[in-house]
């Protein structure tokens, strides 16, 4: 296979903060690599540099002369009013109807390809980014956290976008589902260095604890040898008869050398509140509707949660997760029906607009002594302020300099301070590197108290959810079951949809008499070949008449003489005419 990229010995910092230093990886062309470390660690600083936008300090890149870049960009690229059509023919220069069936293997049509694109919620416009990727035919992409923000099941549909893709990817994301579930390679950058494991993440994160273990082994041997040496020398470099003796065992003492194994980084430790376990219904919900005046998000919902319950509420952005959330905790009035909580549940709330919200000018110390309950000492808001990685200067930083993971950590060592039974989390992972969600999640699975939660993670899901609610259709279902069973009836409705989706295209054609018509013959390879050079040679028709028309309709508009108007209108009506000819011959082609 042919290497698409190098990475020779560079070196890039920021002060004293040294990002790369020396650091050697080799992308080939087909494989999808997931691009791991911790935060801060460089990744989306050395994608950056792949891309141009940043100049390495030293060593160097050496692309391979037909490399294609496709980039996921995270701000919006559209223009006001702009339909995901537009866009995507003015990205990508291509026809509608290309840019259609592209836009097609994202679900984008009908109203999700002609509106326009900043009505659709975030989790659509990454699949309108995705099809415009698409559309440049690139042969290796780059994507930076491709899963923030996206629901579940546009999640879904992208794992089998790029499980289907045939060329390269190098993807940064702290899912380890999704890498797991798309990525053969794992690319690990620590400490300015560069490693590529020839192997999926789970298998990559075992080997690097084995190979942790066996350094620690080894120089616990050479450690012991050490000392074994070093006690001869000391008792017999004085005597006549063994000093030659001593100055051998010092010869290999020299030579002995310990493995340097690196000091783990800095991990929050997140405790749950302390509690006694309750028993029956923590919550019900009576023929609830949510909503805002004038606009009802569902209705009709049914729901009863039981106490020491883990609930994952999940769907689509914009469905109304947060809502049914608000909700719940009464910070948003029902439209109709009854929200009805145990006796003697309090319940402590963690939303995702908190951490913007905090008072600014307040100290980190300051902020947690007026959050904690009445009693708690300053040492244990000490603790906890060192748990979550605030110690010796940092708990007197003002919130306003704090960073949006450090304000998130805040937040949460305030709700962990309480006596909470009920915890409603409102995407706690945000924010949050992955250590620390791993750190939240072995706190919540000690829990005695119960959980309602949303989160795009499903690696935090799968291990945290006792059971699914998805909000869906102005709708709320409970899924009686594991998250495991959840993302296997999602799956198998977008494998359905899929296998529906190409039996309509393979279906035998019915004539108007309502009698199928005789399948088609069987095709040669040389009928094969043909009606692909045939389909080739349309599409190529289409892209120049699609390209005439569009310029002498930009000659039309600009047209002052009538008869010059006139000439150009006729050409352009007969040029639509074998446009829509071609474009028919194409479904033709194509079976649809």
């Amino acid at each position: 296979m042919a290497v698409l990229l190098q990475i020779q010995g560079v070196h890039k910092s920021y002060g004293d903060q040294v990002l790369l230093d020396g650091a050697d990886a080799t992308l080939i062309e087909d494989v999808k690599v997931g691009f791991v470390g911790r935060n801060g660690a460089g990744k989306s600083t050395l994608l950056r540099i792949l891309l141009g936008e940043e100049e390495l300090d030293a060593g160097e890149i050496l692309p391979h002369p037909n490399l294609r870049v496709g980039y996921l960009r995270q701000h919006d690229p559209f223009l006001p009013g702009e339909s995901a059509l537009d866009f995507l023919m003015r990205d990508s220069g291509q026809p509608d109807w290309k840019c259609g069936e592209v836009a097609g293997q994202f679900e984008l049509k009908g109203a999700y390809l002609e509106g326009p694109v900043s009505e659709l919620s975030g989790g659509w416009q990454t699949r309108v980014k995705l099809a415009a990727l698409l559309l440049h035919e690139p042969n290796l992409l780059l994507l930076d956290e491709p899963t923030n923000f996206l629901d579940v099941r546009t999640q879904i549909l992208l794992e089998h976008f790029l499980r289907g893709f045939r060329e390269a990817c190098l993807i940064v994301s702290h899912d380890r589902a999704f890498l797991k579930a798309t990525c053969t390679h794992t690319l690990d950058i620590t400490r300015g260095k560069l490693t590529m494991y020839p192997g999926k993440i789970d298998a990559f994160l075992e080997f690097q604890e084995e190979r942790r273990e066996h350094d620690l082994r080894v120089n616990a041997t050479v450690q012991a040898k050490q000392k074994q040496l070093q006690r001869f020398i000391d008792k017999n470099r004085a005597g006549a008869n063994t000093a030659s003796q001593a100055r051998s065992k010092q010869k290999q003492l020299d030579r002995l050398k310990t493995t340097e194994i690196e000091v783990d980084l800095p991990t929050a430790r997140i405790r749950a509140p302390i509690v006694e376990p309750r028993h029956g219904s923590a919550l019900r919900c009576i023929d609830l509707s949510i909503g805002y005046p004038g606009h009802e998000v569902a209705s009709g919902i049914v729901l009863e949660i039981e106490h020491g319950a883990r609930a994952a509420i999940v769907g689509d952005n914009g469905q109304g997760k947060t809502t049914l959330l608000r909700s719940l905790v009464r910070s948003l009035d029902p439209l109709k029906g009854e929200v009805r909580w145990g006796y003697g549940c309090e319940i402590g709330t963690y939303a995702q607009h908190v951490y913007t919200s905090l008072p600014k000018d307040q100290t980190v110390l300051e902020y947690l002594e007026y959050q904690a309950n009445p009693g708690t000492t300053n040492q244990e808001i000490l603790a906890q302020l060192g748990a979550l990685l605030f110690r010796n200067s940092h708990v007197h930083k003002k919130i306003s300099v704090l960073s949006g993971g450090e304000r998130a950590r805040l937040c949460m060592a305030g709700l962990l301070l309480g006596t909470y039974n009920v915890l409603v989390l409102d995407e706690p992972g945000n924010h949050l590197d992955v250590e620390t969600v791993e750190s939240l999640a072995e706190a919540l699975l000690k829990y005695k108290g119960t959980v309602l939660f949303t989160s795009h993670d499903r690696h935090f899901m799968k291990r945290i959810a006792t059971s699914v609610i998805e909000v869906r259709d102005g709708q709320a279902k409970n899924y009686m079951g594991d998250y495991d069973a959840y993302l296997y009836a999602m799956n198998k409705e977008i494998d359905d949809g899929e296998r529906e989706l190409n039996a309509r295209k393979t279906s035998i054609p019915v004539k108007p008499n309502g009698k199928a018509a005789k399948s088609a013959p069987e095709f040669s390879e040389k009928d094969h070949r043909k009606l692909r050079k045939e389909i080739t040679n349309v599409e190529r028709k289409i892209a120049r008449l699609d390209e005439q028309k569009r310029e002498l309709s930009a000659q039309l508009l600009n047209a002052t003489d009538p008869k010059e108007a006139m000439r150009l209108h006729n050409e352009v009506e007969a040029i639509a005419g074998e446009l829509t000819e071609a474009e028919e011959r194409w479904c033709e082609l194509n079976g649809t």
